[in-house]
């Protein structure tokens, strides 16, 4: 089983499953994120951060039967890593849907993300990387007393979309938070409470879970 810490993945780089070689989701990745591919990942699909990953779900899988969800249950019983399952909802795949969020959201307590396609997919992963570089650094500041705190501007681009990728908030919700809060590491640090002052009791805690 994958633990956090056991891959080291360097800033702004993805490690991706050699299963995936050749795929649209890796070809619309390359030039965007640094991709490198790798035997072994096991039960994951990409490596965003050493505590973050993907599992993604494709259409093929969902009509295939049960044997994602066998993965899905084996690497949440296994891994200690944060993992986000990303699901291709198409017209094909729409009907088992219900049944795959139930599992993920409810019996398993991950994070899902829906995409209508391996291109959305791969956008989705390009966000989520810039995400985990400026969580990563924000840590190691906060860990680090001489390196000198810097706050975030609300309009840095990079910042401002990595925002807008957690559930429930759109551009206006983003720009709020960080203004409130002045950076992401402090928008990942904060209360269930202070949130609520922001964005709303319903808001919150869909930020608050993710």
């Amino acid at each position: 089983p994958v633990t956090a810490g056991s891959i080291v993945v360097p800033y702004g780089h993805v490690i991706g499953n050699e299963k995936w070689r050749g795929s649209e989701v890796a070809q619309r990745l390359q030039g965007k994120v640094r991709l490198i591919f790798e035997d072994g990942l096991g039960l994951v699909d990409f490596h965003l951060s050493n505590r973050t990953c993907i599992l993604l779900i494709s259409e093929a899988d969902l009509v295939a039967g049960d044997e994602f969800k066998r993965r899905l249950v084996r690497f949440r019983n296994a891994s200690s890593l944060r993992g986000i399952v990303i699901v291709e909802k198409t017209q094909i795949s729409d009907q088992y849907y219900l049944g795959v969020q139930k599992l993920i959201v409810l019996e398993l307590g991950m994070v899902l993300l829906p995409v209508a396609n391996q291109g959305e997919a791969s956008q989705l992963i390009i966000q989520l990387v810039s995400f985990c570089v400026v969580r990563e650094q924000s840590r190691e500041r906060g860990a680090n007393p001489f390196l000198r705190q810097q706050r975030a501007q609300p309009a840095e681009p990079a910042v401002l979309q990595a925002a807008q990728h957690i559930p429930g908030v759109g551009k206006t919700k983003a720009l709020l938070l960080l203004q409130h809060f002045g950076s992401i590491h402090r928008l990942c640090n904060a209360s269930i409470e202070e949130l609520e002052q922001v964005v709303g009791q319903t808001v919150a805690q869909q930020i608050y879970t993710f």
